[in-house]
Order: structure tokens, then C-alpha cells, then sequence
């Protein structure tokens, strides 16, 4: 029992006590001091012409009057807020109670009748006003002052901030920036390109003038961060702000887009680095899924390698329109896992069934169709890493060509209707092993669709921005490490599209399968990776070289320069989509063919030294350098 009474000695909250009996004495002064102040004003503070009978009722009434307001003052919460917080609920609470405590002062000096001659009207106006003073000095200031000291902290070490965008959007990210407490940010200037707005203030910040203005701001105000606050400017326009930003050596934000306004979801935690794809400078490839989408509508749809970059986006745009089933099948539990939880949130009602195995396990794969029998297909699965296929040949081969004959012939012996196979551009006068071996898996996409149902088709495109294995992701670690930023080839060259965009048009590609095709998807112009590297350390708020270098580190095995979309002999077929193109089939020897992928088979299974030779007499496109030894 004593040792409980100790612990709730110990507990009391000696600090809450003294400043709750601060402010109590506080009140009780700004009462007497309220009740004395209104008679003084009302006769401008000449105590002489005081009449004594108005003194006296208040005089006689003023313990009572004290005891009545810090009751009410208690039923209002005004001892239990945190005044370091108080907003608006605070400010009304302390309205309401100044007013219900002038109320029942009028109303006990008049009930008593403490007085024959009765004290003026406006008495009463001025003491609630008088009062509300005294509270509220008492209550915001240490608000004010606690405020004013963590600006005054923050402000040591604070970021020069500019603000292009003198919209809704702009407003709203200086008021929170200005009104913050904690903010480390400090808005120098504003840009805007409306004339009209030129000279004016926002908030007490100057609209400096237009986009011109940028560089010579950004120097005079000594500027460290670019917030882009223009959610309604198209990719063109945003891209020809940031040209000139990335001159500052300012570090860049911006707002997502137009929906965050519209939701009203514009504040500072919603500005995001400004990326590299910013500046690949057009709009944003917009394919109408809901038209095309239709075949998949109660279709069992199974995508290999569903939990990859182009896999579980597939996944994503395929659970949007109602197939009767989705099978994700792929060999690493992780990635499985985390798009498996991603569909249970947004999709509750879809049909889900997570499968983990590998394409080379032919009887895996069997079980699987056999099981399920899917009508559509989507093979993403693949060894797409250049670099490591180069030391790994027999792998690419194994999982890339085989695993892809296995899944195509497990589709065609259980009446899958169509089957989409992700190609790459690397197939096109491959220098690689891993291009190589895509070329054969089109080959073989090509040579089942004669001998089955099944609409069997190929789809090829180039780099997707955010994929795994994607230069951008590197070049971000590489700045955030310091640098340096490792280049191949100041020349090499390569076509970028984002992933929901590739995959839209693989999904319309499959809209558009007969059978046979191969789809080749517009890539836009090809961007030099070089100047990637420039813009992103740029855009980071680095100078190059001088701050983070970039490095060339020379082609790795297997790279080229530049990427192809089309072999020659292929010609080009165009469809309803501008961006989608067939390349027509190439005639190929099928009996040979079939031989030589039965020693590539066993060549590939018995790990022969080098299997590239084996390779090029299957794809006599294919060009390499004389073999290193392979560990």
C-alpha cells in the first residue's frame, strides 16, 4: 500500500500543477483588473467622476464574480488545453467563456440589486472585451513566443527556397511553409510567367517576374531548393521550366499533378524530387485500356514472372478489369509476396492465386496449366541482366529459350487461347547472350503459332524507366553516395519508356494478336544516357564534375551503342496504334531448327565451355567478342 501511494507521489505532474495555478492567478487578476479597467474607460480615467454607487456593487460582487468565472472558465477546458497547439477550437472555447462570464456578471449585479442606480450598459461590453484581452495574451503568447524560438532555431541552418508558381498550389505550399513551426525552409521569391501577378506579394514573399528571372533570382537570393508548384503544366512546358533550373545548381521539387489540387492533397509533404524522366519532355503515352481490356474480362489470366518490374504491373492493369482468375507465377517468393498483398488491398474481390516454381521445371509448368488451364498468357519471365548472362550463358539459355518452349507448349497442349511473350529490343542483331536468347524464344513463339491454336505472339521494346537493373536507380545510389557516376560510353544511346506505359501497349498489342506477330512498340527518340547522368546530378542540386564526376567506365560484354526496334528482313506492318507496329514473320528451316535447339539443349545442360558458336548458327544476326573463359 505504501509503496502504491510512493508511485503516485512520484507520478504527480509538478510541472501541469504550477502552471494550471499560474494561470488561475492570472485569471483571477485579469477579473479584478477587467471589472475595474471597463468602469475607468467608460469615464476615459478620470477616477474622480467615478459615481461611488457604481464602485460599490462592483466591489461587493467581485469574490462572487471571481469564483462564478473560473468555473466557468473550468467548464471550458481553458486549464486543461495545450496552449503550445491552441487553434481554432481553443479560440472559441475562450470566446464563449469571456462572454457567458460578462453575462452572469450583469446578471448578479442586477439579480442582487446591489446598487438603486444601475450600472451603465456599455459596462458590460467593455469588460467582456477587456477580458477576452487578458485571456488571450495569456493564452496565444506562450504559442507566439514558443513559435518565434523554434523559428529563430530553425532559421540558423535554413534552406533559400523559390517558388515557381504563383497559383492555388503555390499559395498553399508558402502558407504551410510560412505558418510552420518547424519548417527549416525559407521562401525568398516567387516566379511566375502571369505579368499581372509581377511585383505583388504572396503571403509577404515578391513575385520576382517570369521564368527568365530564374537564374539571376536564384543567385541573388542565394537559392538552394526549386519548388515547382505547377501541377497543371504539361510535360512539354515542365520540361522547358526545369531546362533552365538545372542550370542553377538549385536542388528541384515539384508537385505529382493536377489531381493532387483537385483532391486538395497540395501540401509540403506531397512535393517529390524532381526525376530524370521529367525531362524526357513529352506527354505521357495514354492507351484506352477499357476497350481493349475486354478480353481479359473472365478470362483465367496467368502471367509468368509476375512479381518483376513489367510482371507485376501487367498484374496490376490486369485486376482492373474482372478476369474470372489471376495466377501470378514466379520463382522469387518475395517479389510474389509483395504484389500478392499490394492486389488483396486494392482489389478485395479478385480472384488471387500466387504460385511459386520455375518455367524450367516442365513438370511444374504442366501441373500449373493443367491445373488451372489459362486462357491467356503473359510470359515476362526471363534473365534480362546483360551483364550477367554474358558470364552466365548457359543460365539465359536455360531459363530464357527453354523455359519459354516449356510454357508455350504447356499452353498449347491445354487449349490456352493466347499467349504474349515480353521480347526486347537486344534481339535485334543481338550482341549479347540475353538478346540472343530472345531472338530464339520469337523464333519459337513463331514456329508454334503454325503447328497450334493457340495465338501465339511476341512483344518487343526497349529500357523501362524504374525496371530492375534500370540506369536511373544506379545513378541515383551513385549521387547519394557522392559519386563518381559511371558512364559506359559517352555516346550510347537508348530508348526509355515508363513501365505502365510499356505495358499498356503490350496489353493492347494483345488486343491486336492474330498470331504470329511480332509487336514492336514505338519507343519515342532515343535518349544519350550521358546526358541522363548530366540531368539527374543537375536536378540533385550538383554540379557536374565539380561536386559529383562522371566516370567512363567503357561497354560491358555484350553492350552496344545503340538499340534496334526491327531487324531489316522484318519490313513493318502498322496497326490502329500509332505507337504499335508488326514486324513481319521471318521464313526459317522449322526441322533444322528444331535439331539445333536439341544440342543447344543438351549443350546448355551438360555446361558446355562456350555455347555461343552454337548460338550464332540459330541466329546468324547474332555478333559477339571471342569467348572469355567462363567461370
Amino acid at each position: 500500500m505504501r509503496e502504491e501511494t510512493k508511485k503516485k507521489r512520484t507520478s504527480f505532474n509538478y510541472q501541469l500543477f504550477y502552471r494550471r495555478t499560474a494561470l488561475i492567478v492570472y485569471d483571477i487578476i485579469s477579473v479584478v483588473a477587467s471589472s475595474f479597467l471597463a468602469l475607468l474607460i467608460r469615464y476615459d480615467f478620470e477616477v474622480d467622476t467615478v459615481p461611488a454607487e457604481f464602485l460599490l456593487p462592483i466591489r461587493q460582487f467581485l469574490w462572487i464574480n471571481i469564483l462564478l468565472t473560473l468555473l466557468i472558465f473550468y467548464f471550458f477546458r481553458l486549464y486543461h488545453s495545450l496552449w503550445a497547439f491552441a487553434g481554432e477550437t481553443e479560440l472559441q472555447n475562450l470566446v464563449m467563456a469571456c462572454l457567458c462570464a460578462s453575462v452572469m456578471t450583469g446578471v448578479g449585479i442586477n439579480f442582487f440589486k446591489l446598487s438603486s442606480q444601475a450600472v451603465p450598459d456599455s459596462y458590460y461590453f467593455l469588460y467582456f472585451f477587456i477580458l477576452l484581452m487578458f485571456l488571450f495574451a495569456s493564452r496565444f503568447s506562450y504559442r507566439f513566443l514558443r513559435s518565434r524560438k523554434h523559428k529563430l532555431q530553425n532559421r540558423k541552418n535554413s534552406i533559400s527556397v523559390m517558388i515557381i508558381g504563383a497559383g492555388e498550389a503555390g499559395n498553399t505550399i508558402i502558407k504551410e511553409i510560412v505558418t510552420s513551426n518547424y519548417s527549416t525552409m525559407v521562401i525568398r521569391c516567387i516566379i511566375d510567367d502571369d505579368k499581372n501577378k509581377w511585383g505583388q506579394f504572396i503571403q509577404g514573399i515578391k513575385v520576382v517576374g517570369g521564368r527568365e528571372k530564374i537564374i539571376e533570382s536564384a543567385d541573388l537570393y542565394d537559392i538552394d531548393e526549386i519548388f515547382l508548384a505547377i501541377p497543371s503544366a504539361s510535360p512539354r512546358q515542365i520540361r522547358e521550366i526545369l531546362e533552365i533550373c538545372k542550370e542553377t545548381n538549385c536542388k528541384l521539387r515539384s508537385l505529382p499533378g493536377l489531381y493532387q489540387l483537385v483532391n486538395g492533397e497540395v501540401n509540403v509533404s506531397k512535393l517529390r524530387d524532381v526525376e530524370v524522366e521529367d525531362l524526357l519532355g513529352r506527354e505521357p503515352i495514354r492507351v484506352d485500356l477499357d476497350s481493349i481490356l475486354g478480353y481479359v474480362q473472365n478470362k483465367v489470366v496467368l502471367v509468368t514472372g509476375g512479381g518483376g518490374s513489367i510482371g507485376s504491373e501487367l498484374c496490376r492493369q490486369v485486376a482492373t478489369h474482372r478476369p474470372a482468375r489471376l495466377i501470378i507465377f514466379d520463382i522469387y517468393e518475395n517479389n510474389a509476396y509483395d504484389i500478392q498483398q499490394e492486389l488483396k488491398e486494392k482489389f478485395p474481390d479478385l480472384k488471387l492465386t500466387v504460385l511459386i516454381g520455375s518455367v524450367r521445371n516442365t513438370n511444374r509448368i504442366n501441373s500449373v496449366f493443367e491445373t488451372w488451364k489459362p486462357d491467356i498468357v503473359y510470359h515476362a519471365a526471363a534473365h534480362k541482366h546483360v551483364p550477367l548472362m554474358e558470364d552466365s550463358p548457359n543460365e539465359a539459355i536455360k531459363n530464357n529459350v527453354f523455359g519459354t518452349w516449356k510454357t508455350a507448349m504447356a499452353a498449347a497442349m491445354n487449349g490456352t487461347e493466347k499467349f504474349v511473350m515480353i521480347s526486347t529490343d537486344k534481339a535485334v542483331n543481338p550482341t549479347n547472350i540475353m538478346g540472343a536468347s530472345k531472338r530464339i524464344c520469337e523464333m519459337i513463339i513463331q514456329t508454334f503459332n503454325r503447328h497450334y491454336d493457340t495465338e501465339f505472339v511476341a512483344v518487343r521494346f526497349g529500357n523501362v524507366l524504374g525496371s530492375n537493373g534500370s540506369v536511373i536507380p544506379l545513378f541515383k545510389k551513385q549521387i547519394a553516395a557522392g559519386g563518381p557516376v559511371t558512364v559506359t560510353h559517352p555516346d550510347i544511346i537508348r530508348y526509355f519508356m515508363t513501365i505502365p506505359e510499356a505495358v499498356s501497349l503490350v496489353l493492347q498489342a494483345g488486343a491486336y494478336a492474330k498470331g504470329g506477330e511480332i509487336f514492336v512498340l514505338d519507343m519515342g527518340e532515343p535518349v544519350k544516357i550521358l546526358d541522363l547522368a548530366k540531368n539527374l546530378i543537375r536536378l540533385s542540386g550538383y554540379k557536374v564534375d565539380e561536386d559529383i564526376k562522371i566516370v567512363f567506365t567503357g561497354l560491358r560484354p555484350g553492350e552496344k551503342l545503340y538499340e534496334e526496334l526491327l531487324m531489316d528482313e522484318e519490313g513493318m506492318q502498322d496497326t490502329d496504334n500509332k505507337l504499335i507496329h508488326i514486324g513481319k514473320p521471318i521464313e526459317l528451316d522449322e526441322r533444322q531448327f528444331f535439331v539445333q535447339l536439341k544440342k543447344l539443349e543438351e549443350a546448355s545442360k551438360s555446361e558446355c565451355r562456350d555455347i555461343r558458336p552454337m548460338i550464332r548458327e540459330i541466329v546468324p544476326t547474332y555478333h559477339y567478342q571471342e569467348k572469355r573463359e567462363n567461370p
